[in-house]
Formats: structure tokens, sequence, C-alpha cells
């Protein structure tokens, strides 16, 4: 029991140093991107057709640490992951040691590519569609907090959502998931992320096509890269017990 509880200590004080190392990443690109975020507000901003307004002071800072933030995440995300691959490394082979680390690059420019895909392709479509709306019956006033509000509504979950076939390769090479599951759960997971899309688009059929098969692709994308994993992960456990039984 003292041993457990002395093993216990240990792995959380090297899951807090990991944090602690993340942590202090995170403030380091924070401070780097406030020193430039001016000219990332103004790129932003740049070619809008309508002037974004201030209710009061702080909201300019407001905006500033949001965007300085969201850099930040990102710039921190190869890092963070790589302080997890630090704190289970013990538990994993050699092999699996060297797969998960061949992952950490393919998150960052995942997610680089899905706030891509959700800034350049997405947003825009989505913005002119709800601009529509108002037409000549309503003045257009946008506030800059609720305008980056929304950009970052459409940009960052898609961040996130690309990273869903790297996410399922490392647990296919753990074991945890594998593409006959995933295939058991196909049509559940395209309820699930059809909903996703009609929730944060709008209620339009041509927002919803264009978040809907991205979305669907990549799950099969996840399918296909995660078979291919599970079937090199089989092949190797058949080749390891067939030297283990020439052995015998």
């Amino acid at each position: 029991m003292e041993d457990r509880n002395m093993k216990a200590v240990e792995h959380f004080e090297e899951l807090r140093k990991r944090l602690i190392i993340t942590l202090a990443v995170f403030m380091l690109f924070l401070t780097l991107s406030f020193t430039f975020v001016q000219d990332i507000y103004h790129y932003l901003v740049k070619g809008l057709p309508f002037k974004l307004a201030l209710l009061g002071p702080g909201d300019i800072i407001v905006v500033y640490l949001t965007i300085a933030a969201v850099i930040a995440g990102a710039g921190t995300i190869p890092v963070a992951a790589h302080q997890l691959w630090l704190f289970v490394k013990p538990a994993l082979s050699q092999s699996e040691r060297k797969v998960a680390l061949a992952y950490i690059p393919a998150l960052f420019l995942l997610f680089l590519t899905g706030l891509a895909f959700g800034y350049f392709v997405l947003f825009p479509i989505i913005l002119s569609f709800l601009m529509s709306l108002s037409g000549d019956m309503f003045q257009t006033f946008f506030t800059t907090e609720k305008y980056f509000k929304f950009l970052l509504n459409m940009t960052l979950p898609f961040g996130l959502l690309f990273e869903m076939p790297v996410v399922m390769m490392f647990l296919t090479s753990l074991g945890v998931v594998n593409p006959y599951k995933l295939r058991a759960f196909r049509k559940y997971s395209y309820f699930a992320l059809i909903v996703l899309s009609v929730f944060i688009t709008p209620p339009d059929f041509v927002s919803d096509v264009l978040v809907i098969v991205p979305l669907i692709l990549l799950y099969e994308l996840s399918v296909s890269l995660s078979k291919i994993v599970y079937k090199r992960k089989m092949a190797k456990q058949a080749e390891e017990e067939a030297e283990w039984q020439a052995l015998g």
C-alpha cells in the first residue's frame, strides 16, 4: 500500500511538472503574441465592409487578449503534446513511443488547417449570409467584442475537429479503439456530426453542406488511417508471437 501511495505521489509530481512547463510556454507565447497583436488585429479586420464599434474602453483589451490567447494556444500545442508524451512515455513500448512522438507535428498542422478552413472558407460565407438577412431593413452595427467572438466560434472548433484523424490513429496504436469499432458506430457518428454542423451554422442548406461534408470526410479518413495503423499493429504482434514460438 505504501509503495502504491509513493507511486501515485510520483505520478502526480510528474504531471504537475509537465503542466507547469506547458503553462510557462503558453505564457511566453502569450507575451510574444500580445506584442504583435495590433498588427494581427488590423489584418483580421482589413477589408471589412463595416466599421467595428467599441462599447467601453476595456473592450479592445479583451479582444487583444483573446486573439493573443488563440495564437499562444496554437503555438503551445506541440509543446503540450510533447509534455503529454513524456508523461505517458514510461507506460509505452519502444515502438509506441516512436509512433506517438511522430503524431505531434501532425496535431499542430491539422489544427492550423482547421483554423484556415473555418476562417477562409466557412466564416466569409456565413457572415455574408447573415448580413444578407438584414438587407435594407436594419442598420448594421457590429461591436468589436461580438464580432471576434463570432469569428472564434466559426474557426476554433474546426481547429480541434481537424485533429480527429491523428487522435484516432494514436488511440488505435494504444489499442483503445480500432477501425471495426469506428465502422460499427459510423451511423451514430454521422448523426452527431450532422447535429453539430446544423448547430454551428446558419439555417441554410449551403452552409450546412459546407460543414457536414468536410466533417464526414474527416471521419472516414480517421477510419482509413485507423485501419492502416491497426493492420500494422496486428502484423507486428503476429511477427513477435512467431518469434517467441520459434525461440520456445
